[in-house]
């Protein structure tokens, strides 16, 4: 495996070694990967030292001649093509840090690798933190998994709870974790670019391409096109939408493991694959609505691109969309789970163009008041104000091993 490469900027006595443990990072493609990206180039800019840990991406890495993390064994994650699952990695892990030994582990992702770095954390007795990213226990339902889901939560339990405080990105799930034995959580939220996703990237000729006249209406979906998206109840919107206007066109932009089963159903969707930077900004500027019917999201980054980007959101009250939108003024709410009034909003704002107009002009100019810079600076502070609160001795036990939560027995170590 290569040795640990760093992120160096400047010797202040302030600044700190962060060590990031992470199963994905760009230039894969999500919410979380490109969030930890913001936090580390913020962190950099800010003095500190960071250093990555992170599984071997084999069409990533293969042709890579230097890399910026300590990479690890993993194995393919099911329905995320190209990602994987780090493997335990206890011996590596110490012996990495041991000879560059961060001030703070920031373990992002609560796989196996996740585990062994709370785990050698506690045996180097640095302070270890870790994100709440990704509501892993409720995607088990959506892939047949369901009986897992229990398990998986007291897993995920057990693993934040066994590091110094765990960072949620919305308020609401900040409560429901605290409610939900998790302890010392934190919210903290995101930004947006708003020079890059704006609507002065709307483009004529793109809209043209997907058949719209200047004044037709362009339904977007941006993310994962797979189960957990509840992607069945935007297409249902859709066709709502249609009855009252069958010029309006459902772009779809992302890819996932049901997007061919999509396809074949709705041959009249567009879909277009994987956007990012300038591309995925100019497909958002060129929509009108945007439809996200997820109710599995634990911020939803998109949610404030397409605001950003001077799109009417119609969403589920909960996460990013709770935060960020007023109902009836930057976007529509819908209550979660109420399927009916998620239809009926992204209806109306077919009929109502002076209204969606409104919307649209109110949810750019909240969203371009929004800046990353404010996060990471809460973001650091966190990290140091925890270092400085925590006793570095760690004094607290490893956490059980994940069998030993399922009953199914414990292995000696990682």
């Amino acid at each position: 495996m290569p040795s640990i490469s760093l992120v160096r900027h400047g010797n202040g006595a302030n600044q700190r070694h962060i060590c990031f443990v992470t199963e994905t990072y760009p230039p894969e493609i999500n919410g979380v990967a490109l969030t930890l990206a913001r936090l580390v180039k913020g962190l950099v800019a800010r003095g500190h030292t960071v250093s990555m840990i992170r599984p071997y991406q084999r069409l990533l890495d293969s042709t890579a001649s230097d890399s910026s993390a300590t990479l690890v064994c993993g194995l393919p994650l099911p329905g995320y093509n190209g990602l994987q699952c780090g493997l335990p990695a206890g011996r590596l892990l110490k012996q990495v840090w041991t000879k560059h030994r961060p001030d703070i582990v920031y373990v992002a992702t609560e796989g196996p690798l996740g585990w062994s770095a709370v785990w050698t954390a506690r045996q180097l007795r640095i302070v270890a933190l870790s994100g709440f990213h990704t509501n892993y226990h409720s995607y088990s339902r959506h892939y047949r998994l369901g009986f897992l889901q229990s398990l998986v939560f007291r897993y995920l339990r057990y693993l934040h709870n066994g590091t110094c405080g765990t960072m949620v990105p919305s308020l609401d799930l900040c409560n429901q974790l605290r409610a939900l034995g998790f302890k010392n959580v934190t919210y903290l939220g995101r930004g947006v670019d708003s020079g890059l996703f704006a609507p002065e990237r709307r483009c004529a000729e793109l809209r043209r391409s997907w058949g719209l006249s200047d004044g037709g209406l362009a339904v977007l979906y941006v993310g994962r096109i797979a189960p957990e998206k509840n992607l069945h109840l935007a297409v249902e919107a859709y066709r709502a939408m249609y009855q009252v206007d069958d010029s309006i066109k459902f772009i779809l932009v992302g890819d996932g493991p049901l997007r061919s089963v999509l396809q074949k159903q709705n041959p009249n969707l567009i879909f277009c694959g994987m956007r990012t930077g300038e591309a995925l900004a100019r497909h958002y500027a060129s929509g009108d609505i945007f439809l996200f019917p997820s109710e599995t999201e634990t911020f939803g980054n998109v949610t404030l691109e397409a605001m950003a980007s001077g799109l009417a959101v119609v969403a589920y009250n909960y996460a990013a969309a709770k935060l960020h939108i007023t109902h009836g003024g930057t976007g529509l709410l819908a209550p979660c789970g109420d399927s009916k009034a998620f239809i009926e909003f992204a209806t109306r704002l077919v009929r109502e163009a002076g209204w969606l107009y409104q919307l649209r002009t109110q949810a750019r100019a909240y969203a371009a008041a929004l800046s990353w810079s404010d996060v990471i600076e809460k973001f650091e502070s966190w990290l140091t104000d925890t270092l400085t609160e925590t006793d570095t001795a760690v004094h607290v036990a490893p956490p059980p091993h994940p069998l030993a939560i399922a009953g199914v027995g414990r292995l000696n170590r990682w």
